[in-house]
């Protein structure tokens, strides 16, 4: 449970002052501020009754957030910026899968407006900054934070471009939660799940597919593995109903325009058809004076049906990497879970119905509104503690190309973890810190996050050097990294800051390929390491023939050349065996070159020493 703590010498009252916290769910589609009062968590809603903000925002002669905005996304679309949310923390290269319309023409991510370019973390401060307004007018009181949620999947740069908006927007950000984390507290399953109990969180947004599997152990809910697709949504079943309307209208290459209204007018067939069998379809008028067609229920599902797959993929990976077989609950999270393909493939893959009882396009907001009363300090003890986990492996690159995991995949945030490294050279004064995310083994395979440099290095032997290395992922899941040279006390620092983010294939790809690929990373670790233990046999021997070669003979010194020689002739094979091999015969032929060096320099230094005072340190 999550106590209430006050400081040692603080007065007791028995009155407490309540304090306000919010929850925003800033959606791709829509997005929604909610606040918990005595009694219960409630959604606010707008002037105009309602409680979904279009996450939609328009730059003419001034910002227009929500349903103004929405009305003008077909009249004025190159002005109007939709799903932003799918490119917060996103590269431009990282868009080949993405569907979105009005980005600038340019290396910058950004979309082209009539008020200048706008980044998504823009767009959605405006967004953010609309939702705080609406809950200063219900409320009439200020706020002492939010919490903001995010999909589980999001990486370390996208929940960094998140906080960002907030800072824009000026909003205090108590936290980022994830959004299937923030279901389950909407849910209260603290009070309704036996011990024990495995709970998947599946979470089917606008632009985001999330799912989590959670378990209760002694009171608390700790998240056992996340998983989904950080570019699969809503968004995605409206673009294989334009994709369908096109080939039924004879469309080939529709305008900027026409291709907004077209996305408009698929959503509203896909809405209306969660309740209907067959729904009409009329053209809009600036497209092609077409007629209308029919658009079913089963054709819908026929379209959508590999999408559908997409999810339940991740949801098998998910419960493998639980280790569970089977779940107590299902809660559906996201307004696209209202689709009945949905709702029926999420009960035959689970076998069990899913929990749907609160809106699903309200309950993420809710459990958010809920955390952040209690991280404001309104905690009653109630309230169960979430621990959330980090998704992905983090690690650094280390000599060879590899990647050293520091921070293993599904680690409990917050969580620290440290590991000393050492140089690789003779001589080496500094240190470049090579920062990865992913669950293979070679660097190559990873997504890079960050580089830094540790310099002043005190020249030393290759191996002396002792370089602490510490990463701390806080609750929000935001990394810090750090490296400090433990005999000097040289030490650097990096947050990560965003720029870009994962790419769809990695997403979709990342965790799966670890699996697919794990024997053949195994064994080009295993060649890696055996080639660079082989390169500091060689290179070490080479500065050690340099110093002390006069110790061999001739015949001595031409036999461990020709071990050298030897050696080198495989080290760009593929056998990591026959490496392996040559490199111990060559350890092997220098032992007793090796044991004339250790003489020598004991000999050296016991140069003039007594043997009485050789004695008297027995």
């Amino acid at each position: 449970m999550l106590l209430q703590i006050s400081e040692p010498d603080s007065p007791v009252t028995n009155q407490r002052v309540r304090k306000r916290g919010l929850g925003i769910d800033l959606g791709t589609t829509n997005s929604l501020v909610a606040t918990k009062s005595e009694q219960d968590a409630l959604v606010l809603k707008g002037p105009d009754g309602t409680a979904l903000l279009p996450s939609v925002v328009h730059f003419g002669d001034q910002v227009t957030v929500g349903n103004p905005a929405l009305a003008l996304a077909e009249s004025d679309p190159g002005n109007t910026v939709v799903s932003a949310k799918r490119l917060m923390g996103r590269a431009r290269e990282d868009l080949s899968h993405i569907q979105l319309l009005g980005l600038e023409d340019s290396d910058r991510l950004a979309f082209d407006t009539a008020s200048g370019p706008k980044t998504p973390v823009e767009v959605s401060s405006e967004i953010l900054r609309a939702l705080s307004e609406r809950a200063a007018a219900v409320l009439g009181e200020p706020h002492e934070g939010v919490v903001i949620t995010v999909p589980a999947y999001f990486d370390d740069r996208q929940r960094q471009a998140t906080r960002q908006a907030a800072e824009v927007a000026g909003v205090n950000v108590l936290r980022l939660l994830n959004e299937p984390t923030a279901a389950a507290v909407a849910y209260g399953l603290d009070e309704t799940i036996a011990e024990s109990s495995v709970v998947a969180v599946y979470d089917l947004g606008g632009g985001t597919f999330d799912i989590s599997i959670l378990r209760m152990e002694q009171g608390l809910l700790r998240v056992l593995a996340t998983g989904g697709d950080s570019a699969l949504g809503g968004d995605d079943f409206d673009a294989v109903i334009v994709d369908w309307l096109q080939t039924q209208w004879s469309l080939s290459e529709p305008t900027h325009s026409q291709m907004r209204q077209l996305l408009m007018t698929a959503r509203r067939a896909k809405e209306a058809l969660t309740d209907c069998d067959t729904v009409s379809v009329d053209a809009p008028n600036s497209v092609a004076p077409q007629p209308s067609c029919e658009l079913s229920r089963e054709r819908l599902q026929a379209l959508s049906q590999s999408l559908v797959k997409r999810t339940l993929d991740a949801c098998s990976n998910a419960m493998e990497d639980a280790g569970v077989e089977q779940v107590s609950e299902v809660v559906l999270v996201g307004g696209s879970t209202r689709m009945p393909l949905v709702r029926e493939s999420v009960a035959d893959f689970f076998h069990s119905d899913p929990l749907c009882s609160i809106n699903p396009d309200e309950v993420v907001a809710l459990g958010a509104a809920i955390q952040a009363d209690v991280l404001v300090g309104n905690g009653d003890g109630q309230e169960a503690l979430l621990l959330d986990v980090i998704p992905l492996s983090l690690g650094l690159e280390t000599y060879g190309g590899l990647i050293e995991k520091i921070v293993p995949r599904n680690s409990v945030l917050p969580v620290a973890k440290a590991q000393e490294f050492t140089t690789a050279k003779d001589g080496q004064t500094g240190l470049v810190v090579h920062v990865l995310q992913g669950e293979r083994e070679r660097v190559e395979d990873c997504r890079s996050l960050a580089r830094f440099e540790l310099s002043g290095i005190p020249p030393m032997v290759a191996g002396a050097a002792r370089i602490l290395v510490t990463f701390r992922v806080d609750a929000d899941g935001l990394l810090e990294v750090s490296a400090r040279e433990e005999i000097t006390g040289t030490e650097t620092h990096l947050v990560v800051k965003p720029s870009f983010g994962l790419s769809d294939d990695e997403v979709a790809t990342m965790l799966r390929s670890s699996q697919q690929y794990a024997a053949e990373d195994m064994q080009a670790r295993q060649l890696r390491e055996a080639r660079v233990e082989a390169e500091s046999l060689l290179h070490g021997l080479a500065g050690a023939l340099e110093a002390d070669g006069d110790l061999l003979s001739v015949h001595e010194r031409l036999g461990l050349d020709g071990e050298v020689e030897r050696l080198l002739q495989v080290l760009d094979a593929d056998d990591v065996d026959v490496i392996r091999l040559r490199a111990d015969e060559l350890g092997q032929a220098s032992l007793a070159f090796a044991e004339r060096r250790m003489d020598k320099s004991i000999k050296a230094a016991l140069g003039g020493v007594a043997v009485s005072e050789l004695e008297s340190l027995d």
